[in-house]
């Protein structure tokens, strides 16, 4: 069976994780791994501070404590992504007014966010699906006219970019995911960028459990306290060391993602030429990171047929978000603005292919052929 994905490995993740244990004797947050990981995201992506955490799903919970999310609030935010883009919001009480998206990137339709705005709303969610940036121009002019804070979902965008910048520096905060289904793995992890100085104490004591533990090592304080309200978002540092290893190989493995990418492409190019299938849009003034190859059927039926096709012949692709609005905790805590014309159906088109760092050529040549037999067959 060819996997849908395999967790990156590069090398020297072990040897990372044993210095951590044998010569750093550190393994809890904040060790010497963590602050090469932070240090190297700031100076990769040019951004005010990097926060590494235990989720993509906690630095998006750090971002709603530090804007200051509270009940009745409302936030505006895709339903077609992972629920942990608005969880974080519930949890302080806020509503998460959805909006539809636009089908040629499968990311929120910038041009609905305004009519949604209400007296209420706190905060626009961005997610960059498939490491594809949103329309991030539009959408910080429409935050600047109407004092709203912009929160980067970039779960799936390291190494992306909009317009030259990278993902997650270019609203208040960015948030990262380095699960293991992600191009850089730590298994569970994530990291929150901040990109105004004025914020940057306030993130670190919400990470240290509400205390200015980080002030305190910078001799900033002659001993720390509790100072504010926090939690614990500081991942271990074996999380951090296995990371790293693959932060120094970030572009080997950016390079070898993009060449299965482009080999996927090629290869299924005709069938979309023939309108049998819709391949990947990439707007030209994005760069994404092969996050994903996707390729949307005709409907439902098409798709099911195909993922099970695909898996007679030993190829595990799968489909994604069921869409949040429609499900149960959707109804309770959030609202759809306007018409659904676009998430549901396209959700139900878009089926992922696998894609992994190490995807043999061949491979990648396999499923393809089998996808042009699955509709030669039709």
């Amino acid at each position: 069976m060819i996997p849908f994905n395999i967790p990156p490995y590069v090398g020297k993740e072990l040897e990372y994780v044993k210095e951590a244990m044998e010569k750093n004797r550190k393994i809890c947050g904040d060790g010497p791994f963590t602050k090469k990981c932070n240090e190297w995201m700031e100076k990769r992506f040019n951004v005010e501070k990097v926060l590494l955490t235990t989720s993509c799903t906690h630095a998006i919970e750090m971002a709603a404590i530090l804007t200051d999310i509270k009940e009745g609030d409302e936030v505006i935010a895709p339903s077609f992504t992972f629920v942990s883009t608005v969880n974080p919001f519930v949890l302080r009480g806020a509503k998460i007014v959805f909006i539809d998206i636009n089908p040629k990137t499968m990311n929120l339709d910038e041009n609905l966010i305004e009519a949604a705005i209400t007296e209420k709303t706190k905060a626009i969610l961005p997610v960059h699906y498939a490491g594809v940036a949103c329309n991030m121009d539009k959408i910080m002019e429409i935050a600047k006219k109407h004092n709203l804070i912009v929160i980067e979902d970039a779960a799936q965008g390291v190494m992306s970019e909009y317009k030259g910048k990278p993902l997650g520096t270019i609203g208040e905060y960015g948030c990262f995911s380095f699960h293991e289904t992600k191009n850089y793995s730590m298994g569970e992890g994530g990291a929150l960028l901040i990109n105004n100085k004025e914020n940057v104490e306030k993130a670190e004591i919400i990470r240290e459990k509400g205390t200015n533990r980080s002030r305190f090592f910078r001799g900033q304080v002659d001993k720390y306290t509790w100072v504010d309200k926090g939690s614990s978002y500081l991942p271990s540092e074996l999380n951090a060391a296995y990371l790293y290893a693959q932060l120094e190989n970030a572009d080997l493995i950016y390079n070898d993602r993009m060449n299965t990418w482009n080999k996927y492409k090629e290869l299924l190019q005709e069938l979309a030429d023939k309108n049998l299938i819709e391949l990947q849009y990439i707007p030209e003034d994005c760069k994404h990171n092969a996050h994903m190859f996707y390729i949307k059927c005709k409907d439902l039926d098409e798709r099911t047929n195909l993922i099970n096709f695909l898996k007679e012949n030993d190829i595990n692709a799968v489909f994604h978000y069921i869409p949040l609005h429609s499900a149960e905790a959707g109804l309770k805590f959030g609202r759809f603005h306007g018409e659904d014309k676009y998430t549901t159906k396209e959700s139900e088109r878009l089926l992922r292919l696998p894609l992994y760092y190490g995807l043999k050529e061949k491979d990648v040549e396999f499923i393809s052929s089998k996808i042009k037999e699955f509709y030669v067959k039709k």
